[in-house]
């Protein structure tokens, strides 16, 4: 499976130069453990034995056993997979993983380092609620990690784990305002932007018993503002809850900056609150606020009225007006870069947002060339939801964006997502 290979000699003076040993983790430990007697040939013979029955298992579960280079590829994910678990599991220390490998079998080892990816990949990719992934793309992404370092297994761990728990934390602070998370993976926010909202309105209303709403946030603001006058700029008191979990502390905090760098531009009397606080604006893009149903009312009770004049004027019966999950969705807005993110969040399956942040516009990218996209979806979202007098036109200015960006959306080759996002920036509302 992998040669032992001999301990580099003692360098002959300390002004020697070191050789960096590139052979992978367990290959390194296998050498150790002959060198200093800990695997004797009983060891090895075992190690022959088993090494064979993993290659195999491996090549079959990613593909096919009977090929020679899917053979190949799978003794490369064994000896990653072992080096992995040994690395990990033993600090980097070459005689605990010589002794783990006397210990112990070496499929045991191979599966320690299968369970950790399995263990990593299950841990959120994303802080954005209902981005969460699939059961079918465990094996690609398991496929891929296998052939990983374990440097980058170690910073992907701590990503992920800071997500978790930043998820973790916004379901903490939305719980008592009964928010549950298939209300947040409705509305398809970001765990910062439930933080973040959270920390505000507890400074701003302690006894809150009710999440806040843009239009009783702006009611709290603007009498803030009014009781300021030109006076000097409030204090914000942020803090913590008491009963918070220790664990959530760092990240909740982590967000103390943000709210209180958005503090002076909450009571700016120069800029309207009205603006801030508009499905477009940057303030609302960064704070997640409940959906208000009596405005949505009466937003809907206006456009109904516009379109049936519209309709009388052509001496035809009325045009059809907006459905109310149209106007939920957009909130009044018409402008095409809204229209377009929401219509590519309808066929890319995400929470249909008229606003994305940098990392939801990436996360929407990489769920397309994972799982494709459907135009379609937002075709028959136009014809059953859009108003009437504009369907023809949405429709038009949808097809285009999908002829033009298509293939710019799913290129494989930008493997970083550059032109992609570069596009999404140009084409549609993607908040810096």
């Amino acid at each position: 499976m992998t040669k032992t290979a001999q301990a580099p000699a003692a360098a002959a003076s300390p002004s020697a130069l070191a050789l960096h040993d590139a052979r992978p983790f367990f290959e390194k430990a296998l050498a150790y453990g002959v060198q200093h007697g800990i695997l004797d040939a009983a060891a090895l013979e075992a190690i022959h034995t088993e090494a064979p029955k993993g290659m195999v298992q491996i090549a079959r579960y990613f593909g096919n056993e009977f090929l020679r280079p899917e053979l190949e590829k799978a003794r490369e994910r064994m000896v990653n997979l072992i080096s992995l678990y040994l690395q990990d599991s033993c600090d980097n220390a070459l005689q605990a993983a010589a002794q783990s490998l006397r210990q112990n079998s070496l499929l045991s080892r191979s599966k320690g380092g299968s369970d950790m990816l399995r263990c990593l990949i299950a841990l959120p990719e994303s802080s954005h609620f209902g981005m969460a992934g699939s059961d079918e793309a465990q094996t690609p992404l398991l496929a891929l990690w296998s052939l990983r370092s374990h440097a980058d297994y170690r910073a992907e761990l701590a990503r992920r784990s800071q997500i978790a728990q930043s998820i973790e934390a916004a379901l903490w602070l939305a719980a008592p305002y009964h928010l549950d998370i298939d209300d947040l993976e409705e509305a398809g926010t970001d765990a910062e932007a439930v933080i973040r909202a959270a920390l505000l309105w507890r400074a701003l209303l302690p006894r809150a018993r009710a999440w806040p709403t843009t239009p009783t946030l702006q009611k709290v603001l603007a009498a803030l503002r009014q009781k300021r006058g030109t006076g000097p700029l409030p204090v914000l008191a942020l803090h913590l809850p008491h009963s918070l979990p220790t664990h959530l502390h760092t990240v909740v905090q982590a967000e103390f900056a943000a709210v209180q760098a958005d503090w002076p531009r909450c009571m700016d009397a120069a800029q309207p609150l009205r603006t801030l606080l508009s499905p477009l604006g940057r303030l609302r893009a960064r704070y997640f606020l409940l959906d208000d149903p009596l405005a949505e009312m009466q937003e809907y009770e206006q456009q109904l009225a516009v379109l049936t004049v519209l309709g009388e004027g052509e001496g035809d019966a009325p045009a059809q007006p907006a459905s109310k999950t149209w106007l939920r969705l957009t909130q009044g807005v018409a402008e095409e870069h809204a229209l377009l993110t929401l219509f590519v969040c309808i066929a890319a399956g995400v929470p249909k947002k008229t606003l994305l942040t940098e990392k939801t516009a990436a996360s929407l990218v990489r769920k397309i060339r994972t799982h494709g996209w459907q135009p379609a979806l937002a075709h028959d979202f136009i014809t059953e939801h859009a108003p009437g007098a504009f369907q023809l036109d949405y429709c038009a200015l949808w097809d285009s964006f999908v002829q033009e960006s298509e293939k710019t959306l799913r290129d494989d080759r930008d493997e970083k997502r550059i032109n992609a996002l570069a596009l999404l920036r140009s084409e549609c509302h993607v908040l810096g």
